[in-house]
């Protein structure tokens, strides 16, 4: 009785699940599938090639120095990169006297504890110490950019779909509402229009403003294009900075591989390739000039079989 009532139920269910199956798929049929109004205003990521790209990519250091100032100048007053060390930034060309004074020179100092009195305090960062965040905590970070958290920049080239080419487009893609774009849609007070962002308005202001925003050290003629792509750069290194090695790695694997490869199929070629090509020779007793032998020996003494 109880395997029958068991049985009752898991028909019950698998019923349930296919009318609802059933259900979901007429209505798709029929409606189509959701098509949030955002989406026809929204945009893909734009085409951008790094020197990263590809099994063979490699950084481009001047690269990255650029856009660790532009990161540095722009970026750092409301987005940290928590997950990288300013002894990092020796992968990048710094020298060891740069890096302390770079670290020394912080605008936001790391937080501590006053050994004397045991409160929190501030101080200097060194060149061990992880890049600090601009804010004490999320409430704050909240507070100060219209309720809306900055997100730590060390992994977002990683953590969005088409990451360099989403992070290059949204800090290219400010501009003004288009005239059709439904009143529900337009950004509200604090919010900017990027129709590279998901939902299409964001609480960031443009960070990227105009040409010459930033003064490179090396006389690369800053404009806005040209900061977006190189703190991209720098933000593809944050996220990956052991990619060259990966990609060197990866190349020996292959050449392991197809040596490997090689190796194999000749060893197929001379062990079976002609395999059919043989005939199987008969050896001991099996050979039959032994088994002629054996029998004309056994006639001989007069033994049956």
């Amino acid at each position: 009785m109880v395997r029958l009532l068991g049985a009752l139920v898991g028909l019950g269910f698998i019923l349930v699940l296919v009318i609802s199956f059933i259900t979901g798929a007429s209505t798709v049929v029929r409606e189509g599938l959701p098509h949030p109004p955002e989406a026809n205003f929204h945009k893909e990521p734009k085409h951008v090639s790094f020197s990263t790209d590809g099994p063979l990519g490699k950084f481009d250091r001047q690269q990255l120095q650029r856009g660790f100032q532009v990161y540095k100048e722009v970026c750092a007053a409301c987005h940290g990169i928590n997950l990288v060390a300013f002894r990092n930034l020796a992968d990048l060309g710094y020298e060891e006297p740069e890096i302390k004074a770079i670290a020394n020179q912080w605008a936001i100092e790391v937080p501590d504890v006053n050994p004397d009195t045991g409160e929190p305090a501030t101080r200097k960062a060194i060149p061990s110490d992880r890049f600090p965040n601009p804010y004490a905590n999320d409430i704050a970070a909240r507070a100060a950019n219209n309720n809306a958290s900055p997100p730590d920049l060390s992994l977002i080239t990683k953590a969005r779909h088409h990451g360099p080419e989403y992070v290059y487009s949204l800090l290219t893609g400010y501009q003004k509402p288009p005239a059709n774009l439904p009143p529900e849609l337009r950004p509200g007070q604090g919010l900017h229009y990027n129709p590279y962002f998901p939902n299409l308005n964001l609480a960031m202001p443009p960070p990227i403003t105009a040409d010459g925003q930033v003064t490179y050290a090396d006389g690369t003629n800053p404009t806005v294009d040209q900061m977006a792509k190189d703190v991209t750069a720098f933000l593809v290194w944050t996220a990956e900075p052991n990619l060259e090695s990966r990609h060197r790695t990866g190349i020996a694997v292959l050449i392991f591989l197809l040596i490997a490869t090689i190796l194999a199929y000749l060893a197929y070629q001379n062990i079976w390739h002609s395999g059919r090509d043989r005939k199987v020779r008969m050896t001991g007793p099996l050979d039959p000039e032994n088994q002629a032998k054996s029998e004309a020996a056994k006639r001989d003494e007069g033994i049956a079989g």
